[in-house]
């Protein structure tokens, strides 16, 4: 088995690598090198996502679980650029997304994430996918919480298409973006500032890049 192997981000959570072995091409997040004080986080963030892909099996748009240890895993690659590189300015797309987004909510998932444009591909086709279900709800239960964890997700969706597609607003989905949910507005009320704070100066993320430093 022969492997090369491409360094995409690396920071205090490990690595995560683009890996083409035997002609076949795939992603490893690979938790054995995140710093000592972040490796439970980090195992229970990949243990997360190893779950959601389980459960979103067979779907387009998702990629596919090819392997969980507790320290590597594994998911199929998708061709593609991230939201903020392609810019997707097709109202096709946004239907395509929607679409997607009601699939998973009807497998009992969340991504919680969705306000990332990295989050987002542009596939070459122009459809859309989705990655990193690190704190995606899994729990399957469609509860009021559920629903409103699934509204938030849907109002992330609507704010890129006002970016991009601002004309292609239907009222109702203005109205949408117009209502965050009581927990978002309580979160930006408070915790985004710190979440910022430590996001940036310690992970070196940034909110529309969402890619952090390499460490080496």
């Amino acid at each position: 088995m022969t492997e090369t192997v491409t360094l995409l981000k690396a920071d205090e959570l490990g690595r995560i690598e683009r890996v083409e072995r035997d002609g076949q091409m795939l992603i490893r997040r690979d938790i054995s090198s995140a710093r000592w004080w972040a490796r439970g986080f980090a195992r229970r963030a990949a243990a997360r996502e190893a779950r959601a892909l389980k459960k979103l099996d067979g779907i387009d748009g998702v990629p596919r679980l090819l392997a969980w240890d507790g320290r590597h895993l594994e998911r199929s690659y998708m061709a593609g650029q991230p939201m903020q590189l392609g810019q997707p300015r097709d109202g096709a797309y946004y239907r395509d997304a929607l679409r997607l987004l009601a699939v998973l909510h009807r497998r009992g998932i969340v991504h919680n994430d969705l306000a990332k444009e990295p989050n987002w591909l542009v596939r070459e086709d122009g459809s859309p996918a989705l990655v990193d279900f690190q704190i995606a709800w899994t729990r399957g239960r469609r509860g009021r919480l559920f629903r409103l964890l699934a509204r938030e997700d849907l109002r992330h969706l609507l704010k890129h298409k006002r970016t991009y597609v601002p004309d292609g607003l239907s009222v109702r989905q203005r109205a949408i973006l117009a209502r965050p949910a009581p927990h978002s507005r309580l979160w930006r009320a408070t915790g985004k500032r710190l979440y910022k704070l430590i996001a940036r100066k310690l992970f070196g993320y940034w909110d529309n890049e969402g890619q952090g430093r390499i460490r080496r």
